[in-house]
């Protein structure tokens, strides 16, 4: 898996940018009229030194969704070539005309790209653990991967996480009724606090139980939504 991500790498000439200088310093990300002008050249005239430049100045953007969400990962230089294929794809893909600014788009792209490495990974290690014995017990029966390494909780579940908790928060925001979010907040416990139940939250905001549920379900189908819709 990592030798073809590798050579997809190697074939959309990316390997250098990787090590750039002695300190692996990336480039400042262009300005917006900057980026805008680029992005023309590439995605209508074919312009491929402008794709080349666009990726250049954007891996700043790859290593730092890399040092935030992956600090404590032993193979990062991996990462960062995973989340260089997510960011190569975000450009290719990206529409400029919609007035969103590149980094915003390439960086869901850099993220899905990445949690789909750490899914395959998962998968792979669930395979594994379900046919290798690797050695014996005391008395002498096998053990395989699932009984020595295997756990519930693995990279990948904490780092989508991680990811959904910082976006589930951005959205929360984005709820035009502030009731629905207090209400939301209060029954779930967010930003620190003690979750309720419906009753006690109708008590204290002076309402009846079943129009706090209705508000709750309310706010829960927009923030799903909102999730849907990435």
């Amino acid at each position: 898996m990592f030798l073809q991500l590798l050579s997809h790498i190697s074939q959309n000439l990316i390997y250098f940018m990787l090590h750039l200088t002695a300190g692996n310093s990336f480039p400042k990300p262009l300005s917006a009229k900057e980026e805008m002008a680029e992005l023309k050249k590439f995605h209508e005239e074919g312009d491929m030194k402008a794709r080349e430049k666009l990726i250049n100045h954007n891996m700043r953007l790859v290593a730092h969704i890399v040092k935030k969400y992956y600090s404590n990962y032993s193979d990062q230089d991996d990462i960062i070539s995973i989340g260089t294929i997510g960011l190569i794809k975000g450009i290719d893909s990206f529409d400029y005309k919609k007035g969103t600014r590149l980094a915003t788009y390439a960086s869901r792209c850099i993220e899905n790209e990445i949690l789909m490495h750490f899914r395959a990974k998962k998968k792979s290690e669930k395979d594994i653990s379900m046919n290798e014995p690797i050695d014996t017990d005391s008395e002498g029966n096998p053990l395989t991967f699932t009984d020595i390494i295997y756990s519930e909780s693995t990279v990948f579940d904490e780092v989508d996480l991680k990811m959904r908790s910082e976006k589930l928060y951005q959205y929360l925001k984005k709820l035009q009724d502030p009731r629905e979010r207090q209400i939301l907040v209060m029954r779930y416990g967010l930003y620190d606090t003690v979750a309720l139940p419906q009753r006690e939250v109708a008590e204290q905001l002076g309402i009846s139980r079943s129009y706090v549920s209705r508000i709750e379900k309310k706010a829960l189908s927009e923030l799903k939504k909102m999730f849907d819709g990435e």
